[in-house]
């Protein structure tokens, strides 16, 4: 695919068609990267959408520092919402090494968050060398086996194998939303811990102690099985899962930075 001619920093909403795939919903913004300065792409969490708090925040943080930034939709997000139970992991994972493939350009910082740092992983050994360093925001890392299918009870589980779909309670959403056998079966093609995982290029996590949904012991958890020496975990006591408070938006923009600097 050709990169148009954009001005610097201004917004391009596009779709990514792939032939006989589901398209991509993005939003690109055109820099200064080529210039030995890397990009910006966020990867967002489960049931998420690009229109988010940290995802726009970052939108406004590239643009004043003239750097590539891509957001996008996974598919079942977004737009597409309704047909989220349609989906799994392994989707999402392909739509995000399509976005990197497709949308960017030179060395690329990965920022995801909550299912987004679990995605980011797969995309770094994916594509090591077009990787310059990864941001982790509350990472949920297996969440699917990890914190999903544990939390289910006995009766739940059995449902779920036995009609292949449940709907669960959720904080974000009073309707609840639906999780599918395929969902959880399909998770465990791509679970990474105990480790080791080999990931070489600089990693930075942030997560919040007072996480409701993913524990913080899980980022410490990432943190050890990652190959890369240069691994820092930031722990906000404080701080909740979503991590949108403007505290917590300065220590996120600061790892960024960071890394755009290395």
């Amino acid at each position: 695919m050709q990169h148009e001619t954009m001005p610097e920093s201004a917004e391009e909403a596009g779709i990514l068609a792939r032939e006989g795939m589901a398209s991509i919903d993005y939003v690109r913004q055109n820099g200064q990267t080529g210039r030995d300065r890397p990009g910006l792409v966020f990867l967002g969490g489960f049931r998420s959408d690009m229109t988010g708090i940290k995802a726009m925040h970052l939108g406004r943080f590239a643009a004043a520092r003239s750097l590539d930034y891509v957001r996008f939709d996974y598919r079942g997000h977004g737009a597409d919402a309704a047909r989220f139970a349609e989906h799994v992991l392994g989707d999402w994972l392909e739509d995000a090494v399509a976005v990197l493939d497709r949308l960017t350009r030179g060395p690329q910082i990965l920022i995801g968050s909550s299912m987004g740092g679990w995605i980011m992983q797969h995309v770094a050994l994916a594509r090591p060398d077009r990787i310059a360093g990864l941001v982790g925001i509350a990472s949920a890392t297996d969440f699917t086996e990890r914190l999903m299918w544990p939390k289910l009870p006995e009766a739940a589980k059995r449902r779920l194998v036995e009609d292949g779909r449940i709907t669960v309670p959720s904080l974000y959403d009073p309707a609840g939303y639906t999780i599918t056998a395929r969902l959880i079966e399909e998770g465990r093609r791509h679970l990474l811990l105990p480790g080791p995982i080999p990931i070489t290029c600089p990693v930075r996590l942030l997560h919040g102690m007072a996480d409701p949904d993913v524990p913080w012991q899980l980022s410490a958890e990432l943190a050890a099985a990652l190959a890369s020496t240069d691994v820092r975990l930031t722990l906000i006591k404080a701080g909740d899962h979503r991590l949108s408070e403007p505290a917590d938006l300065a220590l996120i923009e600061a790892a960024v930075a960071e890394l755009a600097a290395t």
